[in-house]
């Protein structure tokens, strides 16, 4: 690697020669870097100046940096079909827009959002454009997005749209036209935040050097556009998402974290008279405004698709009588289709007197005999595509495709259908698109690239726009705008100027806003994965400490004197319990690796493994990443160590869990949301305490037993400081069952049990006590009445069986989930 510059001069030098390399290899007139001139060019010198600043003459490493930075924010995305998340693919090098440029940008998507505004209110309401001739009434209904349930309803605050993207397209000579317009549920904010972000910390000094345009006035003012839709003062405002399956379910759980809003699904929420609720630890709680990310189809089953699982009945009617803002109106949709963008010219020509001043790319409908023609007789010269943007006989997979390419079957095939079903179809111009720079194996490369702009609207009712939105990059060199698909990379946009900017945030000036230390809303569906977050957490690692004995006592040989037969019997019917490993062979060294080795790295179905567990807990953090930090999701998220032996393995794990634990202890704000996490552990561990204490220290009293009982509750330590005369059977029983200062002990556990459960909140104001609350001090007092010489079996057990009541007690009461009955004794709607 050479060796990294370290001053502005050599980065400058640096910098010159990968713009002189780059631009030598690909003279193309419409690469953005080679044909910049003036200040355009300056700011592109400037941000790669800036890359050889931090990463020294290595291409390479600045793409990795930038990586790894996204990696950090925890940025991810999903593939259909696929369960594991892939890592957001950054480029280092942002777009560069100058801000005289984007003035121009931002004009053209603000007046497209008024003008679709405008068709989607006479679609669903007075339809003076299909009665007028404007437009074929073919084009709207034939959309599988046209919802005939929203007809001559008004959405609250008087508008359907509040958040729109469109999707641009640079032309070889600079000109910028509209590949297509996103109005369903926009994709791609937060990924454009978190690019700016994780570019930020790469690039730190361009923001200041190029007066860098920011993006948190605008999340601030979409913000304030949706409250100010809402009736309600301080409305309370959810992201609707489809679930952590969904493909953006990362950037969903991004953007509701950054916005303050609530992240539900269907199942959190309910609808009661015509009003929103979400199912919440303290009873339902009002919801005044929703910004769905879900298909609107399955949004209300009772309004539209009556198979929906992941919709909310009766939510439409909420929204017609005016108590529900939803962000996009069901049905706005209908204006995607490609075919309306045969249209679109006239249209904007006739409602607001002007042309469109971001055209779209040449598009002719089938649906019209003459267009139809042409497209046939021009299919050498034409992209094919789905005029409603679903699958077709032909494209089944809704990709366009170039008439040129075709073979003489395909087009015969296209032709026939495109004769058959004209209206399914449309014809658009082979658009070739600017390229940019990229890192490819340690040098420049170019590739195509489409941007994505995002405009919302603010608290006064007009339309803002994120100054940049986010770039997609091809994968190949191919530049016609059909190859580009989703791109293989993305890329930050900076639009920057000669003029600094003020230096805005999502905070609110200093006297702005009341104080209030109530940390909002815990949703139930929240509460009940954090729970068992704790709870799988502590028995993965209660699964590990008995294997971590068994490996160190048994089976290695440099750990001193094997443990006797009894106690590894002990041990292997601890395991066995858990449903981790069936029972190996025999007792010998060879069988109790191998039976170590499944219960802690199985993967068989149907056996809960330590690998297996943590599985189990990676998907709960996975839904509640809008809760935990990214420390902690990486943690979550990190593979099954491989390297070393099985009890280095286990070494690294343990680790792992310990620094999840004192994540969890130190950077949780003991909010209610902690009180769960924290009570699933406590349960778990009480309950394992239990189990350790029938297995080894009630029945049995041999040293080796004693001494394993001590192991397991990590208690060794404080058992030799306090005796020195060896181990004792009941001062054992007492250190680790009934001391409430071992944090480690049962008396410990069902003390903070008792205490998270007496901080929760209760439906009722009669001053009596819950279920879940009677549970736990009828635990704490048949714990701290036991002496332990006198503690049974029989005693242990019945702890253990009200361990499980109280926490069957907690799901009922605090874990409100789908048909269970929304109403409860005392329970208030707030």
């Amino acid at each position: 690697m050479a060796t990294r510059a370290t001053s502005l001069f050599d980065a400058g030098v640096i910098a010159d020669r990968w713009i002189t390399e780059y631009c030598g290899a690909h003279p193309r007139g419409g690469d953005v870097l080679c044909s910049a001139k003036g200040a355009a060019a300056e700011a592109w010198r400037t941000a790669l100046e800036e890359m050889a600043g931090v990463t020294g003459d290595s291409l390479e490493y600045a793409r990795e940096r930038a990586q790894r930075q996204a990696d950090d924010i925890g940025t991810g995305f999903r593939i259909a079909g696929e369960s594991e998340e892939r890592a957001w693919p950054l480029s280092p090098i942002p777009l560069m827009i100058e801000a005289d440029e984007w003035r121009a940008i931002e004009a053209g998507v603000i007046q497209r959002a008024e003008l679709f505004e405008t068709i989607v209110a006479d679609i669903y309401g007075p339809g003076r454009l299909v009665s007028g001739g404007l437009l074929p009434a073919s084009v709207v209904t034939g959309s599988p997005w046209f919802l005939r349930p929203m007809m001559a309803l008004e959405p609250p605050g008087g508008h359907h749209l509040h958040f729109v993207a469109v999707d641009l397209c640079r032309g070889p000579t600079g000109e910028w036209r509209v590949l297509g317009d996103q109005l369903r549920a926009p994709v791609g904010a937060g990924y454009a935040l978190e690019n700016r972000l994780a570019i930020s910390r790469t690039l730190g000094g361009l923001q200041s050097r190029l007066h860098v345009e920011r993006h948190a006035p605008f999340f601030a003012q979409l913000r304030d556009g949706l409250a100010e839709a809402c009736h309600r003062v301080e409305p309370r405002i959810g992201l609707l998402t489809p679930g952590r399956l969904n493909q953006s379910y990362a950037e969903q759980a991004h953007l509701a974290r950054y916005l303050g809003f609530l992240l539900v699904e269907g199942a959190d929420l309910a609808v009661i008279e015509d009003k929103l609720y979400v199912r919440t630890i303290a009873g339902l709680k009002r919801i005044d405004g929703i910004w769905r990310r879900t298909d609107p189809r399955l949004l209300d089953p009772l309004a539209f698709d009556s198979t929906s699982a992941i919709g909310v009945p009766g939510l439409i009617d909420a929204m017609a009588a005016g108590n529900v803002v939803i962000a996009n109106a069901p049905g706005a949709g209908v204006l995607e289709a490609p075919a309306l963008a045969a249209f679109l010219p006239a249209l904007c020509t006739r409602l607001t007197g002007d042309a469109l001043k971001l055209p779209n790319i040449a598009t002719w409908w089938c649906g019209q005999p003459r267009e139809a023609r042409q497209v046939a007789d021009e299919l050498d010269s034409m992209i094919i595509a789905s005029a409603f943007g679903v699958a077709t006989r032909v494209l089944p997979d809704c990709n366009a495709v170039v008439g040129a390419d075709l073979n003489a079957a395909e087009r015969t095939a296209l032709l026939a259908d495109m004769k058959l079903r004209p209206q399914d179809y449309v014809g658009q111009e082979v658009v070739h698109l600017s390229t940019m720079p990229v890192v490819i194996d340690d040098a420049l490369a170019a590739r195509p690239f489409a941007l994505r702009v995002f405009a919302a609207r603010n608290g006064a009712g007009g339309w803002t726009v994120l100054p940049g939105g986010f770039a997609r990059l091809g994968r190949q060199g191919d530049v016609r705008a059909t190859a580009m698909g989703e791109g293989l990379w993305s890329a930050d946009v900076v639009v920057h100027g000669p003029e600094p900017v003020e230096p805005l945030s999502l905070l609110p000036a200093v006297d702005s806003q009341h104080l209030r230390r109530n940390p909002g809303t815990l949703p139930s569906r929240v509460a009940d994965n954090l729970f068992w977050l704790g709870r799988y957490l502590e028995r993965g690692e209660a699964l590990l400490g008995v294997i971590r004995v068994l490996l160190g006592n048994s089976i290695s040989a440099d750990t001193g004197a094997a443990l006797a037969g009894p106690t590894v019997e002990r041990l292997v019917r601890l395991i066995v319990e858990t449903g981790a490993a069936p029972a190996p062979p025999s007792l010998k060294r060879q069988d109790l690796t191998a039976f170590a080795r499944a219960a802690m790295e199985g993967v068989e179905e149907g056996w809960y493994s330590v690998r297996a567990t943590n599985r189990q807990a990676r998907g709960l953090g996975r839904v509640s990443r809008d809760r935990l930090s990214a420390d902690m999701i990486r943690l979550l998220d990190a593979p099954h160590p491989v390297r070393g032996g099985i009890l280095d393995r286990a070494g690294s794990l343990q680790r792992r869990y310990a620094a999840l634990a004192g994540l969890s202890a130190e950077h949780m704000g003991r909010t209610d949301a902690w009180r769960f996490h924290d009570l699933g552990r406590r349960i778990e561990r009480a309950a394992k305490v239990v189990r350790n204490l029938v297995a080894f220290g009630i029945d049995a009293s041999t040293a080796d037993d004693l001494s394993t009982l001590l192991d397991l509750a990590d208690s060794q330590i404080s058992y030799r400081q306090r005796y020195l005369t060896g181990i004792a059977r009941v001062p054992a029983i007492d250190l680790v069952a009934l001391d409430p200062g071992n944090p480690r002990g049962l008396a410990f556990q069902v003390a903070a049990i008792g205490e998270h459960l007496a901080a929760l909140p209760v439906l009722s104001d009669d001053g009596l006590g819950e279920p879940q609350q009677m549970a736990a001090t009828r635990l704490r007092a048949m714990v701290s009445t036991q002496a332990a010489a006198t503690l049974d079996a029989a005693t242990l057990g019945a702890v253990e069986a009200e361990l499980y009541t109280l926490a069957e007690a907690v799901a009922r009461r605090y874990f409100l989930q789908g048909s269970e009955p929304l109403r409860g004794a005392g329970l208030t709607l707030a």
